[in-house]
Parts: structure tokens; sequence; C-alpha cells
């Protein structure tokens, strides 16, 4: 949630690696601070840390084509 700070204050200088990705409408599960895919990169994400969205899904492979679909969608 602070990546769009991040970015003003240090523009590429520093890279932003974001945690609690959970694509739209899934569970936080224990996660308390949660953002989607879309958001993070929207907000200036250089990487996104993803794990039981895909791990846990019955279709781990089509979870993560959804969620770089949903990344894709708001890149430049």
């Amino acid at each position: 949630k602070e990546a769009t700070a991040i970015k003003a204050r240090f523009g590429k200088e520093l890279t932003i690696v974001t945690p609690g990705i959970r694509p739209a409408g899934a569970a936080a599960n224990d996660q308390k601070r949660i953002v989607t895919p879309a958001d993070a990169v929207a907000a200036g994400a250089d990487h996104l840390v993803v794990g039981r969205p895909i791990i846990s899904a019955a279709d781990p492979a089509g979870a993560a084509r959804s969620i770089l679909s949903e990344i894709e969608a708001v890149s430049p």
C-alpha cells in the first residue's frame, strides 16, 4: 500500500516487492494486508509475491494465467 509513496520519493532507485497478492475476489486467509495484482502494479510494484492463490488452486496454471491477465489489463 506504500508503493505509490515510495515510487514518488525514490523513483526507480528502489525495487518494490509486494507480498500479500490476492486476485480480485480471493480470500485473504491469514493475510492482514492484501492487494490485488492490478492494484499493486498500478501503484508501482515491480515484483509480486503470489503463493497460495496459485499453489492452492485446483488449476494452478490457470490461476497463474488469470493473475497475469489481471496484471496485463493495467500494464502500459
